[in-house]
This record gives C-alpha cells, structure tokens and sequence, in this order.
C-alpha cells in the first residue's frame, strides 16, 4: 500500500455522503478486501505460532515486533484511527469485519496487528505528540484500566482515586485484569476523583488519565494465570502517591463517564466480532471430520445427532454474525445502538460457547486433547461471557433499552 495513501482511501471510501441509507447484506469488493487480506495474514503470520504460545503462554518479543512490522507493511497498522491521525480510517462496520478475522487466531500473537485504543483521538495539545500518534505508528502500546478488585460491572464503585495537588493529581489505588498491560509503555486509566449527589443517592465522578509505565509511585505487576488466551495476559496496576500533571487528564475533570460512552462502549463489538471469527474457526474444523470420519459404515454426518449439531451451529453464527454487523452499521449511521451492541456481545458469545462445546462432543475424546484446538477455543470462549460486561449486564442493559420508552 503506497506509504501516502491512508487505508480508507486504499480500500476505498464510505463517508456518509457517498452511502445511501439502504442496508445491503453483500459486502463490497473493499470490504471483501479487507476480510481476505486479513484473514491471510491470520492464516500465515499467527496461526504457526499458536501451539508453541500455547505451550509455552509467552509471546517473545522479537515474534511481536515481526507481527507489527508485517501489520504495517499491508497498511493496517492502526486501521481504527482516524486518517487524520495517520490511521487507516476505517468505519466501525469495516473494522468489525477485520476484528472477526483477528478473532480466528490466538490474542497472545493477534495483540500485536495493531489496534490503538479509540479514545486516544480524545488526547489534545501535546498529548497527541506524546501519545495518540506513537501509538498510531507502533512506537508506543497502551492498555484501557478501569477494572478493581472490589469493582467489576460497577465502575461507579471503583475505589482507585484521584486528588488534586496544586496543578498535579495524586493517583492511589489498585487495578486489574489489564489485558496486555504487560507489553504497554502506557496505562488509560480510569479514577473516582470526587462525589456528586444524584436523585438515587451520592456517586463517585470519575476522570481519566494518561500514566506511563515507569512513573514514580506506579508499578505494572504480573496478574492472574487464566485458562483462557494463554500468552494474552492480565496485569495489575498498583499506584502509590503517584503524581500525575493535570496535562496527562484525558478530557475534562470529573467527565470520564462522559468520554467512556463515546469512546469506549463499541469496544463490546470487538468481543463479539472476535467471537463469531473464532466460531467459524471452529466450524471450519469440525465440517471436515464429519465427512472424514466413519462410524457403523457412513460418515458421521449423515447421523441425525451431528446433522443437527451442524444445522444449530451454522445458524447461530450467521444470526450472531448478522447481529454485529448490523450493530456495528447503526454506529455508523449514527443511530441508536447501545442495545444491539448489547444483543451482539451477549449472543455471540454465548454462541461460541455452545459451538466450541458441541464440536468438542463430536470429535468425541480427540476434541479435548491438545493435538487439536478445539479445547483451546473452548477454554478461551469462557472469557468472552465475562470480560467487556457479563452477559447479566448486557441483558439488564437489553431490557432497561426496551423498558425505558415505556416509563419502566
């Protein structure tokens, strides 16, 4: 891809004046091109990698570094930033589709096609120099925080804070569940910095701040072993007195709800993107041995037990494809879309978890040994239920949707 060329104006533009409302269910040839050329890059950059990372639950760094390098050679380095950034510019309903083939393959090794978190196109002034643009070229990484120990679904009841100090703020606390804070140079991260009462009682206001590894009073500390996504780990963030320069504050004080529901809310679409990208992974797996393998003189397939399976499979990850996609149009066009959002995560999710279950029971007992990776995908889909909100949260955020027009 020619270095002056963004990746919007590579695979061709969709700004809203050139897009009519109509909703088509073919992708174009830019679209199909950029589903082709990532899912090549998966198949032949990430996948020969998969089982060592799965052995060993390290990525080394030198294969990380070549992963970005080749990212940036096919020009899709940062393709969710804006072109104005020196991003790729793609829309949420294109980057959906680039994270559904990054969903094939392991995120130990998928971490590294860069993905800068969005809400750095909230940095301003000297921010974006130090900040928005290094991650946009793949000189810096960084990691989103706002998960504690005593405070999961319930940001509001974050205990992390924040207090100002002439024109520095002092950050204490503890963060975790930072996924890949292990290989970022700096943290997003997410305090109470005050109350504010409200009509259901007081809450904490919470502000966000741009913190770089190595700060006085700030250590990134190895988390959790997990059985889901060996190789893609968890940190906890520990702040003592760390003081921070109010020039670091992402955004106004005391708004950082403000800039998260901007920001960070489609990030529910990347977990099911990923999902159905692994499900069909799994399909891909598992359609073959049906045909392959032989019991009492036919191919497996033929038994009404597997046919089924296969029939419930398929239509699941259409519908849950189909939901994504669909989510991922209406933030485009700028309409509502917190509970198809919602709808999206909770089903394909969900989704994956029975398809990586049943492909397992038809394989039988190979599917739960290592030779093959279907345990692995079924050890990662549990994650996915959890991580980006529960699925109790996304159906209380489905039915508060549904209830609130009526007065409920």
């Amino acid at each position: 891809m020619p270095a002056c060329l963004s990746l919007r104006q590579w695979v061709g533009t969709s700004d809203s004046e050139n897009r009519d409302n109509d909703m088509h269910f073919a992708l174009t040839d830019e679209q199909q091109l950029i589903v082709d050329t990532v899912r090549n890059f998966v198949e032949n950059e990430i996948y020969p990698h998969e089982n060592s990372v799965e052995k060993s639950g390290q990525v080394p760094k030198e294969l990380g570094q070549d992963i970005a390098a080749k990212c940036k050679e096919i020009g899709f380095f940062a393709s969710n930033i804006s072109a104005e950034f020196g991003g790729g510019g793609l829309n949420q309903l294109e980057f959906s589709l680039l994270e559904r083939e990054l969903g094939r393959g392991s995120m130990g090794l998928t971490v590294f096609f860069g993905r800068p978190s969005g809400i750095l196109e909230a940095c301003e002034g000297d921010q974006i120099e130090n900040y928005l643009l290094p991650a946009v070229r793949g000189e810096k990484y960084d990691a989103l925080a706002m998960t504690e120990p005593a405070a999961g679904s319930d940001v509001r009841g974050m205990q992390c804070t924040a207090t100002q100090d002439g024109d520095d703020w002092i950050i204490n606390g503890t963060k975790h569940f930072i996924s890949h804070a292990d290989i970022a140079n700096f943290v997003i991260v997410f305090v109470a910095t005050g109350q504010e009462e409200t009509p259901r009682g007081v809450k904490k206001k919470i502000s966000c701040f741009l913190v770089d590894r190595g700060m006085p009073g700030f250590e990134i500390l190895p988390g959790y072993d997990s059985v889901s996504h060996r190789g893609y780990h968890n940190g906890i963030l520990q702040f003592d007195n760390c003081r921070v320069p109010k020039n670091q504050m992402l955004g106004e004080p005391h708004r950082g709800f403000d800039l998260a529901n901007k920001w960070l809310y489609a990030t529910r679409l990347t977990v099911a993107t990923m999902a159905v990208g692994r499900a069909r992974r799994t399909l891909d797996l598992v359609l073959p041995h049906t045909v392959e393998r032989r019991q009492f003189g036919q191919q497996i397939g033929k038994f009404q037990g597997v046919s089924f399976k296969l029939a419930d499979m398929i239509t699941s990850i259409d519908a849950a494809d189909l939901l994504t996609l669909n989510a991922s149009w209406l933030v485009d066009e700028g309409l509502p879309s917190n509970r198809q959002i919602a709808s999206a995560k909770l089903f394909a999710t969900e989704t994956l978890a029975r398809v990586t279950d049943e492909a397992i029971q038809i394989f039988g007992g190979m599917g739960l040994m290592s030779d093959l990776p279907l345990e692995r995908f079924w050890r990662d889909s549990r994650v996915e239920r959890i991580w980006d909100g529960t699925s109790e949260i996304q159906r209380h955020i489905i039915s508060r949707e549904m209830l609130r027009p009526l007065g409920g």
